[in-house]
This record gives C-alpha cells, structure tokens and sequence, in this order.
C-alpha cells in the first residue's frame, strides 16, 4: 500500500474550518495530526480506496500518522464480518487511541450478535488502567446491553468504576443517563442512594434532563436529587 497516496488524497479533502472547528473539540490531539477531513467524505474515501488497495496491510500500519487515518481504521473494524477478527483488531487498535472521537465512533455491527462473547472482554476493557480502553467499555454496555441483554450487574460494573479522568467520568454519565431512558426503575436507585461519585452523578442529571425521551415528571424529580459541593 502506498501510504503517501493516502496522504495526498486526505489533504485533497482537507478543509481549514472544519480543521480549526475539530482540533477545538479534540484538545487531546495535536492539531497537527488533524487535517481537516469532514466525516462523508472520509466514508467515500475508505470506500473507493480500499476497494483498490490493500486494506489488511493499512490495519497492520499502527500507530497511524493523523487522526483522519484513524478514523478510517473506525470505519474499516465496524465493517467486518467475522467476530474473531474484528475483536482482536479492536484490541490491537486500542492502545493507540487518544480522543473520545475516534473511541465513540468505533462501534463494530458485528458485536451486536456476540453479546455472550463480548461480555468477557468488556470486563477487561474496565478493569484496566486506560482511559480509552475503560471508556470503550462503558460504550460497549451502552450500545449492546442497555435494552434485550440487560441486566442490573452491568449498572454495578459502571457504577463501581473509581477513575477521575474526564473522560471516563463523562461516558460513565452519558451510560447512567441512557438507563434512566431505557431502564429507569433500575437505573433511579443509583441516583437515589448516591451510589455515583457526585461529578457523575450530577452530569448523569444534566444529560438526562437535557433528553426529550424522559418525561417532564422525571425531570422534576431528577432535578431534586442534583448533589450540592
């Protein structure tokens, strides 16, 4: 694979506003891994490019030099058929991502028919020691088991995760307020019993407010369980 092509062809895509507008919602990136690619784009490029060229080699090349090419790496995983491949390629690309884009966007169609499989390794993805890996996790349980595979113990696991790394901290709310839309009678308990540190706590609140899929009476109640410092 020509990987100066790839190079070439993602700066002929590269707009300089949609540039300065990513590199502030990515301040864990430096702007000069950025190039300014818009996401439609980018969807026809791993189209069209990895059609011709080999896509295999590209997934072996990590770490990659931009966060454009890493979001082409996202697009590719998501796509795969075979479990065994595409959960040992998340696991290889992993450790090299450093943004919430890159890890919230990775979200594999054929994980949602391996639920029993993947649970072994949500486990590990939150029991380690890195940020993304940990808020990878969280994801996972918010997308694959909040609905047909839900079970209370999963609320326990993210609930029990002590980590002060914003970002952890952050998806653990978005996860707590996505129960409280789609498992509410379980997910108030944590709320109602401080079971959450208060900076998830109260971020689980304001996003749940914020939601048109929970009902004003809810609202009311959830706004008086906010923690005052």
């Amino acid at each position: 694979m020509n990987f100066e092509k790839l190079h070439e062809k993602l700066f002929e895509l590269k707009d300089d506003d949609y540039k300065k507008f990513q590199s502030k919602l990515l301040p864990t990136v430096n702007p000069e891994k950025i190039i300014g690619v818009r996401t439609p784009a980018l969807c026809k490029l791993a189209k069209k490019f990895f059609q011709e060229n080999d896509a295999e080699i590209f997934l072996n090349n990590l770490p990659h030099k931009y966060f454009e090419e890493n979001s082409l790496h996202v697009l590719l995983i998501n796509e795969m058929k075979k479990y065994s491949e595409c959960v040992q390629r998340v696991k290889n690309f992993l450790p090299f991502v450093d943004n919430w884009a890159n890890c919230d966007s990775l979200i594999p169609k054929i994980f949602k028919k391996h639920t029993d499989e993947l649970e072994k390794e949500i486990n590990f993805w939150l029991d380690s020691n890195s940020t993304y890996k940990i808020r990878f996790g969280i994801s996972m349980l918010m997308k694959f088991y909040l609905e047909k595979n839900f079970d209370e113990k999963y609320l326990r696991q993210v609930a029990e995760i002590k980590s002060d790394e914003y970002y952890v901290m952050m998806m653990s709310a978005w996860y707590f307020a996505e129960a409280l839309i789609k498992q509410y009678n379980s997910a108030i308990i944590f709320l109602e019993k401080n079971f959450l540190s208060q900076e998830v706590h109260n971020k689980t609140i304001q996003k749940a407010v914020e939601s048109r899929r929970i009902s004003k009476e809810r609202k009311i109640y959830l706004k008086s369980l906010r923690r005052k410092k």
